[in-house]
């Protein structure tokens, strides 16, 4: 299945295009949620799959907490579980040559995500890894919300 293949589906089986972020600082958590980052996630995962199109964790909030390997179960939960839902690993990745390649790897192999966000600032030579994935999707920073 190509990614737009799997876009329209998404789409279509939520009948929405709605997406949830998963951005856990635990330091956040409501005083009520006992357990881990994973549990936390997946919690929110379970209850929302029927009404979304996508997941979208931020890779830095894991990463923050030494938490990579809850990520990658997380994915793996998201995949399994929820197939029908793109799994979108918001990395935000901008680098050239071989380390482009390394960061497409890690997204797409490692965590097994659909679609992974990257950061065009070096150029095209930093997409093109992550380009010439086979079915996977690339979303290109362009503009941003925040005020700087």
């Amino acid at each position: 299945m190509t990614f737009q293949q799997h876009l329209r589906s998404a789409w279509a089986n939520a009948d929405s295009m709605l997406c949830v972020g998963l951005d856990p600082d635990p330091s956040r958590f409501p005083s009520a949620v006992a357990g881990s980052i994973l549990d936390f996630c997946t919690d929110i995962v379970d209850a929302t799959a029927d009404l979304v199109c996508a997941f979208k964790p931020q890779i830095a909030y894991f990463a923050a907490q030494g938490a990579e390997r809850e990520l990658e179960q997380l994915c793996t939960h998201i995949r399994d579980q929820h197939p029908q839902v793109l799994l979108i690993l918001d990395a935000k990745r901008g680098d050239i040559g071989s380390t482009a390649e390394q960061y497409a790897a890690e997204a797409f192999d490692r965590y097994g995500a659909h679609v992974v966000t990257v950061n065009p600032y070096l150029g095209t030579d930093s997409l093109e890894p992550f380009l010439s994935w086979s079915g996977r999707g690339v979303i290109v920073l362009c503009r941003t919300s925040n005020a700087g």
